[in-house]
């Protein structure tokens, strides 16, 4: 299973931080596997794949590596990210989206760290699952993961003993999905690291305090909205404060009253004249081009402005409602320019379709969500892994075109010695390994031979105690 030099030299820049030699192995040997066309990529199966012959020795110590070794996901990301990202070029393309998001991966039991019932996008329905929250650096070209967290729903980070037992840091406390989403820009954002533009669903995108992290960080965003979400449409807004009567503190805050309200966003669409909406395509799907009706609206949003003073700023309300629908269907608020053209600004609400596609590749070819482990490290050292094996498939892709394909990593396809039986499968003469006929493999140790049968035991401790 020789690896191609761009690839080995790949491997040994990311590996490079690890310090330890057997952790430096550790990680070639899970990515190189990771790169294996296995139907299922949790630690035995990458192990067997790796070396058949010593299965549950490198299943320990990949083990061993994955679930207990203290080394840092974030100085491997970086490492990822130092390769990845000059490949990217996201000075010379545009405006550099962070895309927040979160995936959903069903396990069964309550032992495993973070599972619970909760949504699962994967299934599309509350059920026992773990939800990650990640964020992604996106251009025009190409996307990659950059920060990947559990998210611990209430249940745990209120059970210490059972955080204590899943290896979950003292100093892990509750956050929300969308204070997790800020925490990882916050980091991004100090760290110096390119991006303009967060792009959200509704499920962050419709918290306010979220929306005003964003801002507060000099950062815009095009975010998912839901219908219910009030807004000033223009021309309208809060009510100036009272006027002051002279007796006790000067009235400050916005007001509202019965003529003078705000709008939920589905209620300004549907007042919109049918002219308002344009049809527009924003890209070239799979099998046709992806396109649809949108209106743009000046607006600034109104939740709870009356604790205010002053009005918020102005900003985008982008509506899509597709042909043959009876309502919108989905609503965006952005801090794009004002001088910003409609399908510009399309363009940035679909974005989000790229970090779709990191975790359809993620789960579908490099296992993310078959991690079979329980604790807190090993959760994120899987993930950091995954990420990495995919990160050398980006960079791929943007030398050599999407045509690229992770068996590109070694210089032959790798495969399995001939009449190889994974652990499990019954074993004969025509199914075990010849390691005595394959000249490559004379170095390694003949497997042990096949123990006796049950009934042969029997009858032979039956003659012994005669």
């Amino acid at each position: 299973m020789e690896v191609t030099e761009e690839f080995g030299r790949y491997l040994g820049q990311i590996s490079e931080s690890l310090g330890r030699a057997e952790r430096k192995a550790g990680l070639k040997e899970y990515c190189r596997a990771l790169m294996l066309p296995l139907k299922r990529k949790s630690i035995e199966p990458l192990a067997a794949a790796i070396d058949p012959y010593h299965v549950p020795a490198l299943h320990q110590s990949l083990h061993h590596f994955v679930a207990d070794s203290p080394w840092s996901d974030e100085v491997v990301l970086g490492a990822v990210q130092g390769w990845v990202l000059p490949k990217m070029a996201p000075q010379r393309h545009g405006l550099v989206f962070l895309i927040a998001d979160d995936s959903g991966m069903p396990k069964q039991g309550t032992h495993s760290v973070g599972v619970a019932r909760q949504y699962c996008g994967q299934l599309g329905k509350t059920a026992n699952c773990q939800v990650a929250v990640s964020l992604s650096l996106a251009t025009a070209q190409a996307s990659l993961p950059i920060a990947y967290r559990l998210y611990l729903p209430e249940a745990w980070t209120q059970d210490r003993l059972r955080c204590r037992t899943a290896g979950v840091p003292a100093e892990v406390k509750f956050a929300t999905k969308p204070q997790l989403s800020l925490a990882q820009i916050r980091t991004v954002k100090e760290a110096g690291m390119p991006g303009d533009v967060v792009a959200a669903d509704a499920a962050y995108g419709d918290d306010t305090d979220y929306r005003d992290g964003i801002t507060a960080l000099t950062l815009l965003y095009v975010v998912g909205i839901k219908p219910g979400t009030t807004v000033w449409a223009a021309g309208t807004g809060p009510l100036p404060p009272k006027p002051w009567s002279g007796r006790g503190p000067k009235p400050t805050r916005l007001r509202r009253d019965e003529t003078q309200r705000p709008l939920s966003v589905k209620e300004l669409a549907m007042r919109l004249k049918p002219s308002a909406y344009r049809q527009l395509t924003w890209r070239e799907g799979t099998n046709s081009k992806l396109s649809s009706r949108f209106a743009t609206v000046r607006v600034r949003a109104a939740h709870q402005d009356y604790l205010g003073d002053t009005p918020r700023d102005e900003e985008w309300l982008l509506i899509e409602w597709p042909k043959g629908e009876s309502e919108p269907t989905k609503y965006f608020l952005s801090t794009l320019p004002a001088d910003i053209s409609r399908k510009q600004l399309v363009a940035a609400a679909k974005i989000r379709w790229r970090i779709e596609r990191d975790y359809q590749e993620l789960k579908q070819e490099f296992g993310l969500d078959n991690f079979e482990g329980r604790n807190w490290r090993g959760f994120h050292h899987h993930a950091t892994l995954c990420i990495a094996a995919y990160g050398f498939l980006v960079g791929e892709r943007l030398a050599h075109g999407n045509d690229a394909k992770k068996n590109s990593a070694f210089r032959a396809p790798p495969s399995l010695p001939e009449g190889y039986a994974p652990r499990g499968a019954s074993s004969s003469a025509t199914t075990r390994p010849q390691l005595d006929s394959n000249p490559a493999l004379a170095h390694r140790r003949r497997p042990r031979s096949k123990p006796a049968s049950v009934p042969l035991l029997r009858s032979k401790l039956t003659r012994d105690s005669r």
